[in-house]
């Protein structure tokens, strides 16, 4: 039983360190996913490694492609790791950040911050990400208002006015482009999720956001089992269901709002990776919670691959890429769905 208890994690640690492996070996100049290997060993402190390798790859590795990567992957885990809490907190497998405005909400905030003239590098690095976090709060807030009636929660409610929030700010955000022509190409690749920053300075900035928020998250997986109970029983069996929704709120609109802020708007990881978690694992939120941050981490990176090496030299924006897939795995979902009510 322990064996299959971990096997999950096993199989997914595993496509994970895989992924990035080939995250930074593939790129204009190729390096053999054993070098790659034997340049971060010799990195490790005690760990004594022939330098055989030419100079120009080690710094091609740890500067460029390594603080990339790992960008990269926290991104697809916070993506994956709130779509699971948004799952669970609305009770539907549609809620996704990107679905439901939570996404376009963080980034009406994130282009906010990025047209206002900041003093300093460091205090705009930290005032976009927050700025995409109260965008994303208050999407969730109006989102959830809107779609609430009584007690409940309608799911066709929940998207519709997840799609009619998102499309208000994202036309806010286009005006805001409109009006800042010098940024509207970079702007425009943000908002495909094509603006993925270099070097670990990003790294450093949203790695304290996408820690808390997944830890808060990692540590409500039952709070999630109870809550699929309904709103009534999840209180009669001892929650504070209105205390438990506010903090899984703020988790996933903190780990969404760090992602889109220093990533861009990149859609349907969230949706995804918990599906596939949930057909192939279970609904187990406890498990489920975290094989999605595994998962997306894996997800987005194999999406950053296929976006650098389609049309090479030309690299994608990994939004479209994750688009392309998602959009197909959503009709996907709808058709079952609709085959269950038949049924």
């Amino acid at each position: 039983m322990a064996h299959s208890r971990f096997r999950p994690y096993l199989i997914n640690s595993l496509l994970l360190v895989l992924a990035l492996l080939a995250s930074v070996a593939i790129g204009a100049v190729y390096i053999a996913p054993a070098t790659v290997l034997r340049i971060f060993l010799g990195h490790l402190p005690g760990v004594n490694m022939a330098g055989d390798w030419p100079a120009t790859a080690v710094t091609i590795i740890m500067q460029v492609r390594l603080p990339h990567t790992v960008l990269v992957a926290l991104t697809g885990a916070a993506l994956a790791g709130s779509g699971a809490a948004y799952q669970g907190l609305f009770r539907n497998p549609l809620a996704d950040p990107y679905l439901i405005g939570v996404a376009s909400g963080a980034g009406l905030g994130a282009v906010l911050a990025m047209s206002r003239s900041w003093p300093t590098n460091w205090l705009a690095l930290y005032a976009v990400p927050v700025a995409a976090f109260l965008g994303a709060v208050v999407t969730i807030i109006i989102v959830y208002t809107l779609a609430r009636t009584g007690p409940t929660l309608q799911t066709t409610t929940l998207i519709l006015a997840g799609v009619a929030f998102s499309s208000f700010a994202t036309a806010l955000t286009s005006f805001l482009m409109l009006r800042s022509n010098a940024e509207l190409r970079r702007a425009l690749g943000w908002l495909l999720g094509g603006s993925i920053l270099s070097g670990w300075t990003p790294v450093l900035a949203m790695l304290p956001y996408v820690t808390v928020g997944l830890l808060l998250l990692l540590t409500m997986g039952h709070t999630l089992n109870v809550l699929q109970f309904g709103d009534d029983q999840a209180q009669q069996m001892g929650l504070n269901v209105e205390r438990s929704k506010r903090l899984l709120i703020i988790a996933a609109s903190l780990t969404t709002a760090a992602a889109v802020a220093f990533s861009g708007i990149i859609g349907f990881v969230g949706l995804i990776v918990p599906h596939l978690v949930r057909l192939l694992w279970g609904p187990d939120y406890r498990h489920l919670t975290p094989l999605s941050i595994i998962g997306g981490g894996t997800l987005l990176l194999l999406a950053d691959i296929l976006a650098r090496v389609v049309l090479a030299p030309q690299v994608l924006p990994v939004g479209v890429v994750t688009a392309l897939a998602g959009a197909p795995f959503f009709l996907w979902i709808l058709y079952r769905a609709k085959a269950k009510v038949m049924w």
